[in-house]
């Protein structure tokens, strides 16, 4: 008997590349081309460092209490953490112990998996159609908790709200969680229904339409209840795990909307040129509703196109997994890099 016996054996999630070069594309992490909102800046300026030495609000109130106002709920309505990554395993912990199997897509975001490795909880996944969408029929039986992105990643296929309702509705004894990672970039939001359902738990992140994927902020809304038992969970993991610079930066984030809608607006405009382009080039892809899009070519392989680009330091992700292993996962940058981009494809196809 050794010590690695005793050893939590899992296989961990695999991050998008961060490749580092002078010059370079980077459009394999859905990252926001776009610098965060002024207030931002200058709050890192102005930043009162003297107090990193306190502890910051174990409550986040500062944090919490801005998102309610902008989303019109209650601060109890709302739960912070260091990404949305930390919320989603924070909410695995709390709401999936039923021991029964919980539900996901086959084609989803890779961590769901990992998460349920690690906290021993069982799953199934349910196959997207051949159109890459949910069936709702599939989430109608017993089961220990639902997930979900939507817009999918790394699809970009955005579900109606009225199908979202459904399998809410048929699961009044799960918590159903809604990852809304890439909502923002023109997906509609299932926030509507958080007064409507008390099972319902909606996600959302920082990292994409907020710019600011290296402060790690993510949040959920819901019914105050579920928000109590997550906060229970937390408090009983780490008190703080929002850092002072997170809740004030975090904040200023939020309050700057007016730079929040004229950023998602750029991003919308380059990822319609972007389709269009890559129709022209031979591409076909499920219509997005993110800041990335997900193509495959008629004849050209996904790997050689995505070994290509790499030779010219123009960085996609490609994912070498069942269903989707001839897909390329193609982020929306500033107008530049998707011209730098479109002009390799039409050099690598002719």
């Amino acid at each position: 008997m050794s010590w690695e016996d005793n050893v939590r054996k899992v296989v961990p999630y695999t991050p998008g590349e961060q490749p580092k070069f002078d010059k370079m594309v980077k459009l394999n992490t859905n990252e926001c081309p776009y610098p965060p909102a002024p207030g931002v800046q200058k709050m890192l300026k102005e930043m009162p460092y003297q107090d990193l030495r306190l502890y910051p609000q174990a409550d986040a109130r500062i944090l919490t209490d801005t998102l309610a106002e902008y989303y019109k709920v209650s601060p109890e309505q709302v739960f912070v953490g260091v990404g949305s990554d930390d919320v989603i395993a924070m909410a695995f912990l709390t709401f999936f112990h039923s021991g029964k199997k919980i539900l996901f897509p086959d084609v989803t975001y890779s961590f769901y998996p990992v998460w349920a490795d690690v906290y021993g909880i069982p799953y199934e996944t349910q196959p997207l159609d051949e159109n890459f969408r949910m069936v709702a029929a599939d989430y109608k039986k017993e089961n220990g908790g639902i997930i979900f992105p939507n817009p999918n990643a790394p699809t970009g296929v955005e579900e109606p709200l009225s199908l979202v309702e459904e399998i809410i509705q048929a699961n009044p004894d799960s918590v159903v969680m809604v990852d809304e990672a890439y909502v923002d970039f023109g997906g509609e939001s299932a926030l509507p229904l958080v007064d409507k359902y008390e099972n319902l738990l909606v996600i959302r992140t920082y990292s994409k339409s907020r710019a600011l994927a290296g402060l790690r902020v993510g949040f959920a809304i819901g019914n105050p209840k579920l928000i109590k038992y997550l906060n229970d969970v937390k408090f009983s993991v780490n008190s703080y795990t929002m850092n002072m610079p997170s809740l004030l930066l975090g904040r200023e984030a939020v309050l700057d909307d007016a730079y929040f809608k004229d950023t998602l607006a750029k991003v919308i405009k380059t990822r319609e040129w972007m389709k269009t382009e890559l129709k022209r080039l031979g591409f076909s892809f499920p219509d997005s509703k993110s800041n990335f899009v997900f193509a495959t070519h008629k004849d050209k392989s996904a790997e050689e196109i995505f070994l290509y680009l790499r030779s010219k330091q123009i960085f996609v992700r490609y994912f070498k997994l069942p269903r989707i292993d001839n897909y390329l996962r193609i982020s929306v940058g500033t107008d530049e890099e998707a011209k730098i981009l479109i002009d390799a494809l039409e050099e690598l196809l002719g």
